[in-house]
């Protein structure tokens, strides 16, 4: 049966990864390797499996460092399937250092898997720009949960995650098929990361008592109920908004339907955000938008 501690160190780590969010991220990224081969890259298998074979870990270690940091309030709240950490350490009663080796470890891990694709001696199956934007994601998604920034505690956490899940996720996929980032590219990202950004602010509200007792200042401890919801309409018409006027050029009629679509599932939210605890609409909208776009970016690409 092995070792009940190992065991239990070993659940924990695999449940403070988020499984079902490396998931998202995994279709994330494919959305935007999708995206370049609709606009007309040429996707290699070697580069766009070790692109993924980087992020992953350097998410987990994004994870890691999360649950680390955020250990006192997720003792505080009451978790959902959507919000409040994983739980793992809490319930194990596992030191929270346990998760912030994960972290380094994980973070190494990743970064040398990087490193090991933009050598010589791999051909450079990577260029330069995804490492730098996967190395911006690993930076910048530490610096939301831990110091010196800190940005989840000081009132920016929902919009650095929109930009990091929303806009830098897909433009890496982008990047490791083309080795660059256009404009096109990057305004093509903005519906799905408006969407981000209204999941985000639904995720937040059933830990904001325990947030706020901790100080952790996000949105939903530091606004009214009546002005969040004002938030999240207008994030919601801005979403739909924004796919119905980028549709054309940036966004090819079926990517523009498959991300279009989906956001009806935030209609709900407009009524019960912040009269009930549980975040499902704006989480299901999000993963059928991102799976939306992908599907409308991978038609594009079977037409070419």
């Amino acid at each position: 049966m092995g070792d009940p501690g190992r065991r239990a160190v070993l659940v924990a780590l695999w449940r403070m990864s988020r499984p079902a969010q490396l998931a998202l991220i995994a279709l994330v990224y494919a959305l935007g390797v999708a995206m370049a081969v609709g606009r007309g890259g040429t996707a290699d298998p070697r580069a766009v499996g070790l692109g993924l074979a980087a992020l992953l870990p350097v998410a987990a270690s994004v994870h890691y460092a999360n649950e680390y940091a955020d250990v006192e309030t997720d003792a505080r709240t009451d978790r959902t399937p959507f919000s409040g950490g994983s739980g793992a350490l809490v319930e194990s009663g596992l030191s929270s250092r346990l998760a912030l080796r994960a972290a380094v470890a994980a973070g190494l891990f990743g970064l040398a898997v990087l490193g090991s694709a933009v050598t010589p001696t791999a051909d450079r199956a990577l260029s330069g720009v995804p490492a730098a934007l996967l190395l911006g994601v690993l930076v910048v998604g530490w610096q939301y949960s831990v110091g010196p920034l800190r940005l989840a505690w000081n009132g920016l956490g929902e919009v650095t995650n929109a930009a990091l899940g929303g806009v830098a996720l897909p433009l890496y996929g982008v990047a490791v098929v083309t080795g660059d980032v256009a404009p096109g590219a990057a305004l093509a990202t903005v519906p799905f990361a408006l969407v981000v950004f209204v999941n985000l602010l639904e995720t937040q509200w059933p830990d904001r008592r325990a947030d706020a007792a901790v100080g952790k200042r996000t949105l939903a401890t530091r606004w009214s109920a009546g002005r969040l919801r004002a938030a999240y309409a207008a994030g919601s018409l801005a979403a739909a908004g924004s796919a119905v006027v980028l549709a054309g050029r940036v966004l090819p009629p079926p990517v523009a339907v498959g991300t279009l679509a989906p956001m009806v599932g935030l209609a709900p939210g407009t009524h019960r955000f912040t009269r009930r605890e549980e975040p499902l609409p704006a989480v299901a909208t999000m993963v059928a938008v991102a799976v939306g776009t992908t599907l409308g970016w991978a038609v594009v690409a079977g037409l070419h």
